[in-house]
């Protein structure tokens, strides 16, 4: 019987601009990068890319739908990407978060993406349910042995998968994989409760947003909690409430919630009432206030807090969006400082990938400076340890920490 021969490896030959990028290994290879390519490929594959004289240059994903071409695994030498290489690449990603105390925290990100070497994927840690999030259709031919080697070296009681929006069509009509699928262990009949910091919280790993909770925030909640002693605090765009307890915890007389949802608001109502054995959230008064947060801090002029926290989600999703989005950061510091007493402590944070730090510390220090009133800077604020910056594009989160001058 005659076998079918296997396609020859697929080989890809980029533009003279894209080499030292690759060699520098940074993560994407674009299609309009793609100056050559041996034959057409499959979703998922190993490409390897060549230089202008036949050297191999990298080797990475292919995804064949994608404006990202090439998600890339390895630059360099040439390597073997068999499972000795793949649990070595899971190990330094685990190594790098060998430092939680697991008595006090439950909840970390194990793997992001490409700054960890997994372009386009991301696990999370909540208490022993993984969260394994993708966000190209790259890895789905690859899930089981994902699957496999988070088992064989993580041992957790349940892996949830959960997709980025553009890629769900292909899952479902390609690979039978849905957003919310269990991947191992028992259904779920409601959040995962996790630590954080000696703190109960619960992360919709189903349905939520990202994988079920912010944990990129973590560092700054604890900041904020150093902060509020006996403060009134504003939780603006508060989400499931991660600040509003920590600020409780740390000793603030009161603390309002301000979100549009009401599911949001109802799950800060919750991860309040899981903490309920600490004295200090017991005896602070917590409001809830469902409504668009910059109409309500527009219409709402006698407010006034000690500490405001300004947290909005992503307000420039595209390029094009960046100029209105430091318009918006300009105006919502603008509004915050209008109910900011005097000595008080203003918090603002950014996670629009699309705004660079400068841009936004600058539209925060220019509302500052209209306003009329003389602030210290505490503190500037980046990514923590769990979510580290291997390459520009990765780079999101910013905040900033203001007392102004009695």
């Amino acid at each position: 019987m005659r076998r079918c021969a296997s396609p020859p490896r697929l080989r890809l030959r980029v533009t003279a601009a894209a080499e030292p990028r690759l060699r520098r290994g940074h993560p994407w290879l674009f299609a309009d990068s793609i100056r050559e390519q041996n034959r057409p490929g499959e979703l998922g594959e190993l490409a390897v890319v060549y230089d202008r004289q036949d050297r191999f240059l990298a080797i990475g994903l292919y995804d064949p739908d994608s404006p990202i071409r090439l998600r890339l695994l390895h630059a360099g030498k040439p390597q073997e990407l068999d499972d000795t290489w793949w649990a070595a690449r899971l190990e330094r990603a685990l190594q790098a978060r060998a430092g939680f105390d697991e008595q006090q925290t439950t909840g970390w990100r194990w793997i992001y993406g490409e700054s960890d070497g997994w372009p386009g994927l991301v696990l999370d840690r909540y208490n022993r349910t993984l969260v394994l999030k993708l966000y190209t259709a790259a890895w789905l031919p690859r899930l089981e042995q994902i699957r496999a080697l988070l088992r064989t070296r993580l041992e957790p009681e349940r892996i949830v998968l959960r997709l980025s929006r553009n890629i769900q069509a292909a899952a479902r009509d390609r690979f039978s994989r849905v957003d919310g699928q269990i991947l191992l262990g028992e259904p779920l009949a409601g959040p995962v409760i996790f630590l954080e910091n000696g703190l109960q919280f619960e992360a919709e790993v189903l349905r939520g947003q990202k994988t079920g909770f912010f944990l990129d925030q973590r560092d700054n909640r604890r900041r904020v909690e150093v902060l509020a002693a006996d403060k009134r605090v504003l939780n603006a765009f508060s989400f499931s409430g991660g600040f509003s307890v920590y600020a409780a915890r740390g000793g603030a007389q009161a603390v309002t919630d301000l979100d549009l949802s009401a599911h949001a608001l109802a799950a800060a109502q919750r991860n309040f009432a899981l903490n309920e054995t600490v004295p200090s959230l017991r005896a602070c008064q917590h409001e809830l206030v469902q409504a668009e947060a910059f109409e309500w801090l527009s219409g709402n002029a006698d407010a006034r807090f000690d500490l405001i926290v300004l947290d909005p989600p992503s307000l420039a999703r595209r390029e094009v969006e960046r100029a209105g989005a430091l318009r918006a950061y300009h105006r919502l510091v603008s509004l915050g400082l209008s109910h900011l007493t005097r000595g008080g402590v203003l918090v603002a944070s950014s996670c629009s990938a699309h705004v660079t730090s400068t841009e936004f510390f600058d539209a925060v220090l220019r509302a500052v400076e209209q306003a009329g009133r003389k602030f210290d800077e505490l503190e500037r604020t980046g990514h923590p340890a769990d979510h580290p910056v291997g390459f520009a594009e990765a780079a999101y989160l910013k905040g900033i920490f203001l007392r102004e001058r009695r």
